[in-house]
């Protein structure tokens, strides 16, 4: 009897889109159905039991890391300016009350919390990523992904802070942005796994395809594309990728933002 494929979702940003391309072309063959959703709707839907594995928002990881395992080798990770998740401040920092976040992402949200030392009572508010609108009710907004690169020409009064330059700043550590976790029951053979792990070194041999291939950023120079992906994304989930991501999760367990430490573990 022939096994149902493992339904796999990844998320539809472009830094995903190395891992997208070998997934794609042969990941029925391998035994995957291949989803695409946004970092926390895929979160979400891990959780729920409508995906077997993931590429899920770090912060979301940690929430459950009890019940899933992470596939090694592979991540999406920073060291240093990323210019894909920015915090736009119309005030100083101690005079933000409201702030505006991408409502895709969880793990920047996690991640603004612990870099800002922000009022008690600031109030966060999700929203769908669009700047102007963000920002006409809010002092602060947080936008992750593809909209970055669209940020043109913002008023000279708002301050950009890029958080993963200000996480390495403060730590001098790697952030880990997503993890590719599967749920505890599922199981993935040798094979399955060394495809995934192929894919990622696939894919970042082929970034000038992946680019010209890409429609979701239509208009962007594809220079500075090719640049994000080739020097500022980094996709093994090396020992320093594995203390960032610790350093991390015991950040937000002290913040508060999880209520429960579980050791990080793989497949």
């Amino acid at each position: 009897m022939t096994q149902p494929l493992l339904r796999f979702g990844v998320h539809n940003f472009l830094n995903a889109s190395p891992l997208l391309l070998p997934l794609k072309e042969q990941g029925v063959d391998m035994g995957f159905q291949l989803f695409m959703d946004s970092p926390a709707a895929l979160a979400d839907r891990l959780k729920s039991n409508d995906l077997d594995l993931a590429m899920i928002p770090s912060v979301e990881y940690f929430k459950l890391a009890d019940t899933y395992r992470l596939v090694p080798d592979i991540c999406i990770a920073s060291r240093g300016e990323v210019g894909t998740v920015l915090f736009l401040a119309k005030k100083p920092i101690n005079e933000i009350s409201s702030i505006a976040v991408d409502n895709r992402s969880r793990t920047s949200v996690a991640l603004l919390k612990i870099l800002f030392s922000f009022s008690l009572d600031v109030s966060i508010h999700s929203f769908p990523p669009d700047l102007e609108s963000m920002l006409v009710d809010h002092s602060g907004a947080l936008v992750i992904g593809d909209p970055a690169f669209k940020l043109n020409d913002l008023d000279p009064s708002i301050t950009v802070y890029d958080l993963s330059e200000e996480w390495f700043g403060q730590t001098g550590k790697t952030f880990v942005h997503a993890v590719i976790a599967v749920r505890k029951k599922i199981s993935l053979n040798s094979i399955q796994k060394k495809f995934i792990q192929q894919a990622k070194v696939e894919g970042c041999k082929r970034i000038k395809e992946v680019v010209r291939d890409y429609k979701g950023l239509a208009g962007v120079n594809i220079e500075i594309l090719e640049d994000y992906l080739e020097k500022k994304i980094e996709y093994d989930f090396d020992e320093v990728a594995l203390d960032g991501l610790t350093h991390f999760n015991n950040l937000c367990y002290q913040r508060g933002i999880i209520s429960k430490k579980f050791p990080i573990k793989f497949i």
